[in-house]
C-alpha cells in the first residue's frame, strides 16, 4: 500500500507498508517547479498593504526566503490570496556619491498564499516582476 504526501515543493514522502506491517516513509525528490531558486536567507523588510477595512499599514517584519520570483513572509495581519503588498527593504542612508546608483527599494507584488502559524502567517507572495 502506498500513500503519497506532499513535503515543501521539491520533496515528497512516500508512505508504505512492510511485509511486518509497519509504516514507513520515505522521502524522495522531486523536479523543482520554480523558475529561479529559492535563497533561504533572513532579510528585515516592510510589508506595505491594506487591510481588511481598507486601510493601509506598514508591518516591519521578515522574508524568511526570497527567489527571483517571490519571497515568503512572516506578518502578524492576515492578508487575503490576491491582496496587493508592496515590500520595501530599509536601508542606511549612502554618502555623498557624484553620480549615485539607482536602486531599488520598492517591490509591488501579490499574495499567493496564506499559513496560519502562531503567532503569525506566512504569506507566500509573488513579484509583479522578476527582480532579475
Amino acid at each position: 500500500m502506498y500513500v503519497k504526501q506532499r513535503f515543501m515543493a521539491e520533496n515528497e514522502i512516500v508512505y508504505h507498508v512492510t511485509q511486518q506491517g509497519a509504516l514507513v516513509a520515505q522521502r524522495r525528490r522531486t523536479r523543482e517547479r520554480r523558475r529561479s531558486q529559492r535563497l533561504s536567507i533572513a532579510i528585515p523588510i516592510f510589508a506595505r498593504a491594506l487591510d481588511s477595512q481598507g486601510r493601509e499599514f506598514l508591518e516591519f517584519t521578515t522574508a524568511l526566503n526570497i527567489s527571483a520570483g517571490g519571497a515568503l513572509l512572516a506578518l502578524r495581519r492576515y492578508l487575503p490570496p490576491e491582496s496587493a503588498i508592496s515590500l520595501e527593504i530599509p536601508a542606511a542612508p549612502l554618502p555623498h556619491l557624484a553620480s549615485p546608483p539607482k536602486l531599488l527599494r520598492a517591490f509591488p507584488a501579490q499574495v499567493v498564499r496564506v499559513t496560519p502559524s502562531e503567532p503569525s502567517y506566512l504569506c507566500a507572495i509573488r513579484f509583479n516582476h522578476p527582480l532579475i
